[in-house]
C-alpha cells in the first residue's frame, strides 16, 4: 500500500508540473474568472470606448500569496488581440506567461486562454494591464497585491485595512486613434487631458476612515507616460515597501511616482475629523494637470476646504534625484522568506558582465521611432519564445544586441540579449534625451544601485551603494543622466526589457533578455534546465508548428 501511495502521489506531481511548469507540493491553487469586453464611459465627461474587465474600471484585484499558483481564466469579448502582462510579478521560472507579444500569441476575439504561473519568493504592490496594441490607452489595467505568508510577519503593525490606488494619465481619445497616429509618424500630444485616480475624474474616487485607524495604501502609476507625484492633505505618508522590497521607513509629504512603478505607504487618520484633498499632480511637463480624490473620516459628509496641497515644483529634477537617493532597502526585515532581505549580500558579488544600454530616438522615412543601442525593436510575426522553443532560427534573423552602444547607424532589428543562468549582471541605463526615462525589466527585481549626471564610466562604481540600495523592477533615469543596476539571472526564460512609456515602447524602444541553462544549446552536453515545460494549452501563431 505504501509503494501505491508513493506511486500516486508520484503522479499527482507530474500532473501539476506539467500543467504549471515546475511548482512546490502543497502550496494553494487560486483561480479567476475574467471576461475582458467594452463599455462606453467618461471619465474625463467626453465619452470613450474603455476596455473593461468583469465590467469593472480598474479591473478586479488579483490578491495572492508567495508561492501560491495562480489560474486566470481569460475570455476575450473585445475586437482585437488581447493579452495582460504582470507589470513587476516575477513568475516562477515561466516566461510563457508573462503575457507580451514575444511570450504569448495573443488571445484572439472570441475565445480565451488560462495564464497559469506560481508567484516567485516575493511580496508587495503591483498591477497588470494590456500589453497589445496600445490597449492600455483605453483601460483594462487593475491592481495586484501579493501577500506575505503565514509564517513572515510584515515589518510594520497590521493596518485596518489596504486601498489600492491606481493613479495615471488619461487621454480622451480612442486608442484605436492613438494607435494610428503613432502608425502614420504623429506623435501623441505632449501632455494627457487628465489624471484619473481608481479610473475616475476629479473629486470622484472617495475613501472612508475610521478616526485614529492606520490604513495601508498600494499606489501604482498605470499610465502612458506622464511622471506623478502623490500627496495627501495634512498627512504625511510613511514608505514601507515598493515593488517587492520592504524599504527603510521614512514619511514623505509626497512622492513622485514614475509610470510603472508602485509604492506602499501607511497613513495614520490622526487629524480632525474632516475631509482631505489626494492629489495625484504631472512632473516635468510644461502645463501641471492634476487629479483629485477624497479621503473622508468616518461621521464627516462635508467636502475638503482650503488649497489642494502642493508639491515640488513641476520642473524641479533634484528634488526628484534626492528622493529617490533616499529611499533605501531595509536589510533587516524579512520578506518572501525567513531570513532578512539584507543576507543576500548583493556588493559581494562578482559581476560576471556589464551591459550599458542608451535610449535614443531616430527617423526612418518620414517616422519617429526610438532606438536602445542603435536598434528600434521590430516583432516578427512568430513571438520570439516560440521561435526559440521550436528553434525556428529560419524565420527571423536575431539581432544580438550589442552590450554597450557602438555608435552604428541606427537600424529596425530584433533586438535579444543572450544571457546565462545565475550570472551576476550589471546593466547601465545611459538616458541620452532631454526627458526622463522609465525602463523595466520583466521577471526579475534588480539593485538599483547609483544614478548620476552625465555619460556613465568605469569611475562610477566608487558611487554606488553596495549594501542597502532599494531592489525593485522598475527604475527611472534622468534626463541626460544614467542609472545602475545590478541583478542574479535566477529566472530562466525570454524576458521583455522594455521603456515604460507606451509610445516610445511601441515605436521600438525595447529588447529581449534570453536567460538559457549552461549548455542548453550543445546536443553533446547535460543543460542546466530550471524552466517551466511547454503549457499544454500553448497557443500556436506565425510559423510555430501545429499540434
Amino acid at each position: 500500500m505504501a509503494s501505491m501511495n508513493s506511486f500516486l502521489a508520484c503522479l499527482t506531481l507530474i500532473f501539476f508540473t506539467s500543467l504549471h511548469g515546475f511548482v512546490e507540493a502543497d502550496n494553494p491553487t487560486i483561480n479567476f474568472d475574467w471576461t475582458v469586453s467594452y463599455s462606453q464611459m467618461a471619465p474625463l465627461g467626453i465619452e470613450k470606448q474603455i476596455i473593461v474587465i468583469n465590467d469593472q474600471f480598474p479591473g478586479p484585484l488579483l490578491n495572492a500569496t508567495t508561492n501560491d499558483i495562480v489560474n486566470i481564466n481569460v475570455h476575450n469579448n473585445i475586437t482585437e488581440p488581447f493579452l495582460l502582462t504582470w507589470n513587476g510579478v516575477q513568475q516562477r521560472r515561466n516566461s510563457w506567461q508573462d503575457g507580451l507579444q514575444e511570450t504569448n500569441c495573443p488571445i484572439l476575439p472570441g475565445k480565451n486562454w488560462t495564464y497559469s504561473f506560481q508567484m516567485k519568493d516575493q511580496i508587495g504592490s503591483f498591477f497588470y494591464y494590456p500589453s497589445l496594441l496600445l490597449q492600455k490607452a483605453g483601460g483594462g489595467y487593475g491592481p495586484i497585491r501579493v501577500n506575505n505568508r503565514i509564517l513572515i510577519p510584515i515589518p510594520f503593525p497590521k493596518p485596518l485595512d489596504e486601498f489600492d490606488i491606481l493613479i495615471g494619465d488619461w487621454y480622451n481619445s480612442d486608442h484605436r486613434d492613438m494607435r494610428s497616429s503613432l502608425d502614420e509618424g504623429t506623435l501623441l500630444p505632449p501632455d494627457p487631458d487628465g489624471i484619473l485616480i481608481n479610473g475616475l475624474g476629479p473629486y470622484e474616487t472617495n475613501f472612508t476612515l475610521q478616526p485614529g485607524a492606520t490604513y495601508r495604501l498600494r499606489i501604482s502609476n498605470v499610465g502612458l507616460k506622464t511622471s506623478l507625484n502623490f500627496k495627501i492633505q495634512d498627512h504625511p505618508m510613511l514608505l514601507v515597501e515598493t515593488e517587492g522590497s520592504y524599504t527603510v521607513q521614512q514619511y514623505y509629504e509626497s512622492l513622485d511616482i514614475h509610470v510603472g512603478q508602485s509604492y506602499s505607504v501607511l497613513v495614520t487618520a490622526n487629524q480632525s475629523a474632516n475631509a482631505y484633498y489626494m492629489v495625484a499632480g504631472s512632473r516635468f511637463l510644461d502645463t501641471e494637470i492634476s487629479g483629485v480624490g477624497v479621503l473622508r473620516y468616518a461621521g464627516f459628509q462635508g467636502d475638503p476646504t482650503g488649497p489642494l496641497p502642493t508639491g515640488p515644483d513641476p520642473m524641479d529634477y533634484a528634488y526628484s534625484i534626492d528622493q529617490a537617493n533616499s529611499i533605501r532597502w531595509d536589510s533587516a526585515v524579512g520578506a518572501a522568506t525567513p531570513n532578512p532581505q539584507g543576507s543576500f549580500h548583493y556588493g559581494q558579488i562578482n559581476v560576471s558582465r556589464t551591459i550599458v544600454l542608451q535610449n535614443g530616438v531616430a527617423t526612418f522615412g518620414n517616422h519617429t521611432r526610438y532606438i536602445v543601442n542603435g536598434i528600434s525593436f521590430v516583432h516578427p510575426d512568430t513571438p520570439l519564445k516560440l521561435i526559440d522553443y521550436f528553434r525556428l532560427h529560419d524565420v527571423v534573423v536575431l539581432d544580438t544586441a550589442p552590450d554597450f552602444p557602438d555608435g552604428r547607424p541606427p537600424v529596425l532589428g530584433t533586438s535579444v540579449i543572450y544571457a546565462t543562468y545565475r550570472e551576476f549582471i550589471h546593466i547601465v541605463f545611459e538616458n541620452t534625451q532631454p526627458k526622463l526615462q522609465v525602463w523595466h525589466l520583466d521577471g526579475y527585481i534588480a539593485f538599483v544601485v547609483g544614478m548620476g549626471v552625465g555619460p556613465w564610466d568605469d569611475s562610477k562604481r566608487s558611487t554606488y551603494n553596495l549594501f542597502d540600495a532599494v531592489s525593485r523592477s522598475t527604475v527611472q533615469v534622468y534626463p541626460f543622466s544614467w542609472t545602475s543596476i545590478m541583478m542574479e539571472l535566477d529566472n530562466q526564460g525570454m524576458w521583455n526589457i522594455r521603456s515604460q512609456d507606451a509610445e516610445k515602447s511601441y515605436l521600438g524602444q525595447e529588447l529581449y533578455m534570453r536567460v538559457k541553462g549552461k549548455g542548453e544549446d550543445d546536443p553533446s552536453s547535460v543543460p542546466t534546465r530550471d524552466e517551466a515545460p511547454v503549457p499544454e494549452n500553448l497557443i500556436r501563431c506565425g510559423k510555430a508548428p501545429s499540434v
